[in-house]
């Protein structure tokens, strides 16, 4: 394994942010492995369809990716199910689909990495978060419930794991990634979307910060956005 590259997991790794990241992580050295439920047209690196949300699929994926690569150096959870509703229209099931996309994965991945990322000596952690991880709008109960909670997790995951050398992150990605989605549905200006490769730039960045200087909370937006 010390012949490898190390390895930079993403999970979530969908078109847009995802394979920008895996990209990313390429150029900067890394051996760029991406696993989601859905695979892309095209991927950067090796793909990997799995649920993230099943403890035996993570669990075997995670663990025969460490067995060939070793711990990986980065890992990005990036796993997002957006629901928008009235809450009285906002079914149990909503929730429960929200929670198990977005807060079973991320406990599952961290489940599978933080001990051997430990054990290897340390490595960086980073969590995609949203405008809805500190703001819970009108019809958005499902969503803004499971990101809080990512959150809270991502809080808590940091006070344990940083005196192990793991740099743990959330991000807060204020504002629409440009995609080719997110042009159709949303009709902007790119200039006022936030560039997916801007975004990634901006991970690797946290990935390589000395440990005298460690942020646990980015908050990235457009210059052209009201906060």
């Amino acid at each position: 394994m010390a012949d490898h590259k190390p390895l930079a997991l993403v999970a979530g790794a969908g078109a847009g942010l995802g394979q920008s990241l895996l990209a990313t992580f390429e150029e900067a050295g890394f051996e760029p492995v991406g696993i989601g439920r859905t695979r892309p047209d095209t991927t950067i690196g090796a793909f990997y369809k799995t649920d993230l949300s099943d403890e035996v699929q993570m669990r075997e994926l995670i663990g025969s990716l460490i067995a060939t690569h070793g711990a990986p150096q980065i890992v990005v959870h990036n796993a997002a199910e957006l629901v928008i509703a009235p809450f009285a229209e906002t079914t149990l099931h909503d929730y429960q689909r929200t929670w198990a996309s977005m807060v079973q994965s991320a406990v599952l991945l961290a489940q599978g990495v933080m001990q051997p990322m430990a054990r290897a000596g340390g490595g960086t952690f980073i969590v995609s978060g949203a405008t809805a991880s500190l703001r819970g709008g009108a019809r958005f109960s499902a969503f803004a419930s499971a990101k809080f909670a990512l959150r809270g997790l991502t809080q808590s995951l940091a006070r344990e794991y940083q005196p192990a050398g793991i740099h743990v992150a959330h991000v807060i990605l204020d504002g629409i990634i440009d995609t080719k989605r997110s042009r159709v549905l949303h009709s902007l200006d790119p200039t006022k979307m936030m560039s997916p490769n801007d975004i990634a730039a901006a991970y690797v960045a946290l990935a390589r910060q000395p440990k005298s200087t460690w942020t646990h909370e980015l908050d990235l937006r457009p210059a052209s956005e009201g906060f």
